[in-house]
């Protein structure tokens, strides 16, 4: 039987700054995430991404035998997304 999303086993949400090239799949975002922030994709976290188009974003997870993906698209509004560190905010689960 499928394992139901399981989002409570997190340790940490990761929101990469700035803009990625969505076209990525898993293997390449998970590369950005070990090559460019030395962090390890296989961790307890959630990590981030956010293309050119505010609209849209990326989010991948291991969940323990496989990686999940997931996309987001809104069909109006966007997000304001960071484009630096400076502006990134700790998020907590509130």
């Amino acid at each position: 039987m499928p394992k139901l999303l399981n989002f409570t086993e997190l340790d940490k949400v990761y929101l990469v700054c700035g803009k990625t090239d969505l076209r990525k799949g898993i293997d390449g975002l998970a590369t950005i995430i070990q090559d460019q922030f030395d962090l390890n994709p296989f961790s307890p976290a959630l990590f981030l991404f956010c293309g050119t188009r505010k609209d849209r974003f990326k989010a991948i997870y291991w969940e323990g035998d496989g990686f999940v993906l997931l996309y987001k698209r809104y069909e109006s509004g966007h997000l304001q997304w960071p484009r630096t560190a400076v502006e990134v905010r700790q998020l907590t689960n509130q």
